[in-house]
């Protein structure tokens, strides 16, 4: 049993980074060793800002870039289970990534595992949710060899999606 991935390149822009549809299929592989096996299914789409925009604003009503979406399905197909769809934006991801002096395939490995876990239920609006996630998250990528996403930056910023 695993879960089924299918990554979407919506903007000519993710060439710049050809690893990224590895890296996003290692960290939902990398997410699923701490939760029951199961069959079903996630889409990633990997856009650009201006998408990622509509998209925020169409469904959260946030008429602004982010760097990562996360839909859970509201239903579930008897033969295979569709968890939702998350969409990261490669120039907010990039940004960041600068910003916060991170490679920019680790970021990408953060944010697809933080929309995951959103997939699966996990919020952060609370300060014991936020705990609980981003724990997780650090475990995630630990396995994968990343450091804590959520460190300290030069400037002293905490670092991450939030």
């Amino acid at each position: 049993m695993s879960v089924r991935i299918d990554v979407i390149v919506a903007s000519p822009l993710w060439s710049r980074t050809p690893e990224a549809e590895d890296a996003v299929m290692k960290a939902i592989a990398a997410s699923e060793t701490y939760f029951e096996p199961q069959d079903a299914e996630v889409s990633v789409l990997l856009c650009d800002d201006d998408e990622i925009r509509r998209l925020n604003a169409r469904w959260r009503g946030k008429d602004a870039a982010t760097n990562v979406l996360s839909f859970p399905s509201a239903g579930q197909n008897a033969a295979e289970r569709h968890l939702g769809d998350i969409a990261i934006s490669y120039q907010t991801l990039a940004r960041e990534a600068s910003d916060e002096r991170k490679m920019i395939l680790h970021h990408l490995s953060h944010l697809t595992a933080h929309g995951y876990l959103h997939l699966l239920g996990f919020d952060h609006e609370t300060d014991d949710e936020a705990e609980e996630m981003e724990d997780l998250e650090r475990k995630i990528l630990a396995d994968l060899g990343i450091g804590d996403p959520y460190g300290s930056t030069v400037a002293g910023q905490d670092q991450g999606a939030r």
